[in-house]
């Protein structure tokens, strides 16, 4: 099927870019543009050089070439746009152009009523194109009941989805709540239970370390005394008079000194009371 009147592009085609109307003696330039022969002459007159309305490009002499077949294809372009206008746009057939006024129900299209008797719609079964249209219609609005029957189908599934996935985002979201609270709380706890436990190894420090102080010092005195006792006995032993050594008292007391109590190191290990407190 196709319309009566020819499509924009083929009118175009078909049109004289100068008078805009289909072409009447149409004639070809050597450039190959076409125009109407009256329609170039007229542009021509009393102008030198010749050129060509549409490109520009100029000519020495007046060589018109006549085109034999764009006249007759402008010439039925113009009778079907005659024909187009005479039956009020109405939709023709392509083969014989008559209007379409019936249905071939075998071949499911519009023909009309020569197409009927040709060979190739011979035991076809035809109807009235407004009975075609009316029996066709309701099939399609039962086509289309069914249709938005499916689609509110789908809509309610879509909703039911959204629910659901609004679901999951709410729970995970509880669970992130659940999940950063009991963290806060562990944190807390952990907190509390380190500074428990720092406390406790400080005070246990602080008790090995006095005791290791207290030891120190007093390695510390006995280290003093004896460097004078050593400096003292030193002066006596080098003394070179042997009176003056023997009326001294030091040097009798020398064993009893040197059965002093010997020094230790004191030792520690710092450690928490509960070896559970870490665990």
């Amino acid at each position: 099927m196709a319309s009566a009147q020819p499509d924009d592009s083929l009118t175009e085609y078909l049109s004289c870019p100068l008078c805009l109307n289909f072409f009447t003696d149409p004639v070809s330039l050597e450039c190959g543009h076409n125009f109407c022969r009256s329609c170039i002459m007229d542009g021509w007159k009393e102008k030198e050089p010749n050129y060509c309305p549409e490109c520009r490009e100029e000519f020495q002499g007046r060589n018109l070439i006549a085109s034999r077949a764009l006249a007759n294809l402008a010439n039925k372009a113009r009778k079907l746009n005659l024909m187009s206008k005479e039956k009020g746009n109405k939709i023709l057939c392509e083969e014989h152009w008559e209007e379409l006024k019936l249905f071939c129900e075998t071949d499911k299209k519009l023909i009309c009523y020569t197409c009927r008797d040709a060979r190739e719609h011979r035991d076809h079964r035809f109807m009235p194109v407004n009975e075609a249209v009316e029996i066709y219609k309701g099939q399609a609005k039962g086509f289309l009941d069914t249709l938005e029957e499916k689609r509110w189908a789908i809509l309610e599934i879509e909703q039911q989805q959204k629910q659901k996935i609004a679901e999951i985002r709410d729970q995970s979201l509880s669970l992130k709540t659940r999940i950063t609270s009991e963290f806060a709380e562990m944190h807390q706890f952990l907190t509390e239970k380190e500074e428990h436990l720092t406390g406790n190894l400080q005070l246990h420090e602080g008790e090995i370390l006095g005791a290791m102080e207290k030891n120190l010092q007093e390695i510390q005195e006995r280290s003093k005394l004896i460097h004078g006792e050593l400096q003292k006995f030193q002066e006596q032993v080098e003394q070179k008079d042997g009176i003056l050594f023997l009326k001294e008292e030091s040097w009798r007391n020398l064993r009893s000194r040197q059965s002093i109590k010997e020094l230790i190191v004191a030792s520690g290990v710092c450690q928490l009371k509960n070896s559970e407190d870490l665990s």
